[in-house]
């Protein structure tokens, strides 16, 4: 993997943004950045500031930061940011200007993250506009190909696109290209989008007013693989010019919320890079402790065994972003050093080997002044800054490195990732509240009982034994038969209710379930409601369990299954079956959905806790660790390094605890405490009290 210099764990943050910092501070805040433990900087290239005029660059600021770096012993992420297009290109390059769904062309606008213009830039589906851009890049890379303090390039920040662009006349353009790949002529496409009238190309636009319709899927899926093709374009013009430096992106871990309107993809994004990475911070999302590690089993899941960092995270305050406004301020939004060292803990817990702050020290400019960053405004240290320094000093000591060779085990259980099914939920309803409601109050019901569930892409299933798999409600054939051939192979599948409800195209099946799994199921459909504003409190019972369920309510009557769950009307709720070698159990609604609806809190177990415990014995699987107290979470890594116990405790309080490790994974004889507290071994009991807001680091002997 071509990787430059950069060092075993990267560890830094985002500097400069023109024009923050102050110029006369640069020399100060390398020295201090180093002395503190940091090894690179990340700087956001824009385009808008470098390119003044057409052919005539400005490099000079940013030819300093990297000198700076080598003179210091760092590496610079390059962030390129095509993204802010110069001044004169608006002009020049008029009919590029992205177009909004309403017909309204973008103009140029100031970035709420850096004083400068240009953002959100043009549309790269315009081949004259792409090329001038492409000629930016590579005078980029040529420029620094060979710099010392050159690490790698970051090259797609956040990993998204705006929901609102573009209609442009490229895009389109660019849209019937993709949809002659994929129906070959004019009438096939008029029969599968049920518009039998095209006479011309010309006369195929993209919907702008979006309906569970064919042509509104294909636009959606359109946008997501065409801003991957964009991402792969960037990394082959680069790597071209630079055949060793490292590429890297990062994104939101917001796969499950945005993957229509945003063309989030982390598994395609990931697969463009050596490394990947996300944005996450507490303040932003909510301080929930299952949210950060969802987020980050998320990102470890879309990146397949590569490398992943934290690439953006938070050690200061966000104060008058809408996100924040009405949250106290112990939820994230002024964060103290007790928070950054569990929020960085917690990102290594859960496989991060590489983490750059999203500022080292605030901007002076724009709405988000003074937010993020553990230094002062003025490049001061400051309390926060000394915990930045101190995890990250133990983060990439020599004697840490075989620890990062050591990664975390696969999950017990998979929750399985359908992305058709997201794209037709936003296509119907206009959001994808439903989709993750469900796929997130599953994996929560599991993480309350320290269970690993992992984000399994669906084309990844054969990897697992165990699956569950939220709001099935539109499967495409392929998926269907994929799922039915790992059941007959002898995996067991949990599978929520309307199983493939709709079939492709958005089409309902007349037989339900539909595609051929009423006989994976063993059981077909006797009742159906798609009433999810009167099913908030919709009670089940299955295999003896009180549940919630929600959404969606589908009742079955038997066929090869039986029946192990009722509907407080006594309507048949779930179905057992067997097929092939495997197993599955069909709830009729989206237990995901009732658990968000009513989950309990922190000491009170809520209703699903239990049975989605019981799951694991039903799939035949066994837990990794086991915990005395349900408020701390474990995770274990095992590799080359050995065997690392990471337990997290994300409460003000201390928290005894007693832990065991399954047997499959060795008996365990002693501990030596590598972050935290100091454990006892006795009998495979590992004891020890967690500190508050604090994860320890075992090695496990």
């Amino acid at each position: 993997m071509p990787n430059r210099n950069l060092p075993a764990f990267p560890y830094g943050a985002v500097y400069f943004r023109k024009s923050n910092p102050p110029r006369p501070d640069w020399a100060r805040d390398y020295q201090t950045a180093a002395e503190d433990g940091m090894n690179g900087f990340r700087h956001w290239f824009m385009w808008s500031a470098i390119e003044i005029a057409p052919g005539e660059y400005d490099w000079e600021e940013y030819d300093k930061q990297l000198d700076l770096a080598a003179d210091n012993g760092m590496r610079t992420i390059i962030a390129e940011m095509i993204t802010a297009a110069p001044e004169w290109a608006y002009r020049k390059f008029a009919h590029a200007r992205l177009e909004t769904r309403d017909g309204q062309p973008v103009t140029s606008q100031m970035s709420g993250s850096a004083a400068v213009g240009g953002f959100p830039g043009l549309c790269l589906d315009n081949d004259d506009y792409k090329s001038y851009a492409e000629g930016f890049l590579r005078t980029l890379a040529t420029r620094y190909k060979d710099h010392p303090g050159l690490g790698g390039y970051d090259i797609w920040n956040e990993c998204n696109i705006s929901h609102n662009v573009c209609y442009c006349p490229g895009t389109q353009d660019k849209f019937r290209q993709w949809l002659k790949a994929k129906y070959g002529d004019l009438r096939t496409l008029g029969k599968a989008w049920h518009r039998y009238s095209f006479a011309e190309w010309e006369d195929v636009t993209a919907p702008r007013t979006p309906g569970p319709y064919p042509d509104t899927l294909d636009w959606l899926q359109f946008r997501i693989d065409n801003a991957h093709a964009l991402m792969r374009w960037r990394a082959q013009i680069i790597r071209s010019v630079d055949a060793e430096c490292a590429i890297t992106a990062h994104g939101l871990a917001m796969s499950l919320v945005n993957m229509p309107q945003g063309a989030i993809d982390d598994w395609k994004a990931a697969a463009e890079v050596e490394s990947y990475g996300v944005t996450w911070g507490s303040s932003r999302h909510g301080d929930e402790p299952w949210k950060q590690m969802q987020a980050f089993d998320l990102i470890r899941s879309a990146s397949r065994g590569k490398p992943f960092w934290h690439t953006e995270t938070y050690a200061g305050p966000l104060w008058l972003a809408p996100q924040v406004q009405g949250k106290p301020r112990d939820e994230g939004r002024i964060a103290s050093p007790e928070d950054i060292r569990y929020w960085d803990m917690v990102s290594y817990m859960s496989g991060a080997t590489g983490m750059f702050y999203l500022r080292w020290r605030p901007l002076l400019d724009g709405p988000l002044f003074g937010a993020f960053g553990g230094y002062g405004m003025d490049g001061s240290r400051t309390p926060r800054s000394e915990m930045v320094s101190k995890v990250g000093k133990w983060a990439t000591a020599p004697e840490q490195a075989a620890q990062w060779t050591s990664r975390p085990i696969r999950g017990e259980v998979g929750i399985i990732v359908v992305p058709e099914t997201e794209i037709f939920i936003f296509a119907q309803q206009g959001a994808t509240t439903t989709y993750t409601h469900a796929t997130q109050g599953a994996y929560r019901a599991f993480w309350e009982n320290n269970i690993q569930a992992d984000w399994v892409h669906i084309d990844d299933i054969n990897d697992y034994k165990l699956l569950y798999l939220p709001v099935p409600v539109m499967l495409s054939e392929a998926t269907a038969t994929r799922l039915r051939a790992w059941v007959e192979a002898g995996g067991t599948l949990i599978s929520e209710g309307c199983p493939a409800y709709f079939g492709d195209r958005g089409h309902v099946g007349v037989v339900q379930p539909n595609l051929g799994l009423h006989e994976v199921f063993g059981a077909q459909e006797s009742y159906v409601e798609f009433t999810p504003d009167i099913l908030t409190d919709l009670r089940l019972t299955v295999q003896g369990f009180p549940l919630w369920g929600g959404t969606f309510l589908q009742a079955y009557t038997p066929t090869t299954g039986k029946v192990v769950g009722w509907y407080e009307d006594g309507k048949p709720a779930a179905i057992e079956n067997h097929f092939g070698q495997g197993r599955t159990l069909l709830i009729g609604t989206m237990l995901g959905a009732g658990h968000v609806a009513h989950p309990g809190n922190a000491t009170t177990l809520a209703q699903a806790t239990p049975f989605f415990a019981s799951l694991l014995a039903y799939g035949g699987q066994t837990q990794h660790v086991t915990c005395s107290d349900r408020r701390v979470k474990a995770r274990l890594h095992h590799g080359d390094g050995g065997r690392f116990l990471w337990i997290a405790n994300p409460t003000r309080q201390p928290v005894p605890v007693t832990l065991r490790v399954n047997d499959a994974w060795g008996a365990v004889t002693a501990a030596e405490t590598r972050w935290g507290a100091q454990a006892t071994v006795l009998n495979g009991a590992i004891e020890l009290t967690v500190p508050a807001r604090d994860v320890t680091v075992l090695k496990l002997s």
